[in-house]
């Protein structure tokens, strides 16, 4: 068998020339890691010399696996996400695999690691970005990616799911500004999240439209997390001329505020009104009842779901990137400030 000959290669023939087993090879092909490094050599070399055609994506078997990878899961949203990804998945007759990489290059490593043992259908990434060496790991196990509230600025090589924080964030800070508040304190998220510049710019937009004042001292900062809301709204309620309303870019982290308002004394809305950004199911149950931005996150993890299985069947999306409609859910937790 010549490097001319134009019969197709087999991985049987591949195998008997490489003096090892059909598992073997295969476990080459797939980029498995428990192949010694000299047999993976002499394997890759013969499947380039007989010109073996790794197949795409659409033509590979079916694992039935799909990888879900998050920062963190230690927040209510990450579950909205992992049941509106589990909702498709199960139609598809699709288990899904729940990953957290806490952000540190070991954990990264073993993960993927991890992926080449299973040959999953695709993988989702949440808020979370990987290096490029591990970017183009992927890319070669012909593994298509989607991600989700991408980090950084999206890359062209996958397709983003978001929602559309600036809009809803402006929309929020106009309510506030339409019941009279003037003094609007806003506590941020993450800076190097897109969607915390989003949040922090709808605000901003919404001051300048309205002909208000930029002030720097009531703009905290914050992480999503209730420990960062309760940090933030103490400091925004201890400033000599405090806010009328506390717009909270998270859900989580309005319920900080909310505890540093109790512990102040105050009343909301009475004293002081607080508005969120998720609308996790449970803060329809505070007291009063959360007023706050809907992100429509369980939407947003079908619509990734959906995106990477037709990727893993080798079909072409229709946008590299798609901003799911947020709305405010107006309740009890704002109202016209005091005169």
């Amino acid at each position: 068998m010549g490097a001319n000959d134009n019969r197709t290669v087999t991985i049987a023939a591949i195998a008997r020339l490489a003096g090892v087993s059909v598992p073997t090879v295969s476990r080459v092909i797939n980029g498995r890691s428990d192949v010694a490094p000299q047999t993976r050599q002499r394997v890759e070399e013969l499947l380039s010399r007989h010109g073996y055609r790794r197949r795409p994506p659409s033509m590979r078997a079916s694992s039935g696996l799909v990888d879900l990878v998050f920062n963190d899961l230690d927040s209510p949203w990450a579950v909205e996400i992992i049941r509106g990804v589990e909702d498709v998945a199960h139609a598809a007759g699709v288990g899904t695999v729940v990953s957290a990489i806490h952000r540190r290059t070991s954990s990264a490593k073993q993960w993927l690691d991890n992926i080449r043992t299973r040959s999953t259908e695709g993988v989702i990434f949440v808020t979370s970005t990987l290096e490029p060496p591990q970017q183009a790991e992927l890319r070669r196990l012909n593994i298509p990616v989607v991600i989700v509230d991408p980090a950084g600025v999206p890359s062209q090589d996958a397709p983003t799911i978001g929602a559309t924080n600036w809009a809803g964030s402006l929309r929020a800070t106009e309510y506030l500004i339409g019941l009279g508040h003037r003094r609007i304190g806003f506590i941020a998220g993450l800076p190097q999240l897109m969607c915390s510049r989003a949040r922090m710019d709808g605000y901003r937009a919404a001051l300048e439209a309205a002909g208000l004042p930029i002030d720097d001292r009531l703009i905290q900062p914050g992480n999503f997390y209730h420990e960062a809301g309760f940090a933030g709204g103490a400091r925004l309620l201890a400033l000599a001329d405090p806010p009328t309303a506390i717009f909270a870019s998270s859900d989580q982290m309005a319920l900080g505020v909310y505890e540093a308002v109790r512990q102040r004394g105050l009343r909301m809305p009475g004293d002081i009104s607080v508005v969120g950004f998720d609308d996790l199911p449970e803060v329809r149950w505070c007291s009063p009842p959360l007023t706050t931005v809907r992100q429509p996150l369980s939407e947003m993890g079908m619509l990734a779901a959906r995106t990477v299985l037709r990727l893993a069947k080798g079909e072409k999306v229709e946008s590299p990137r798609v901003e799911l409609a947020t709305e405010l859910v107006i309740r009890d937790s704002a109202a016209p400030p005091k005169v």
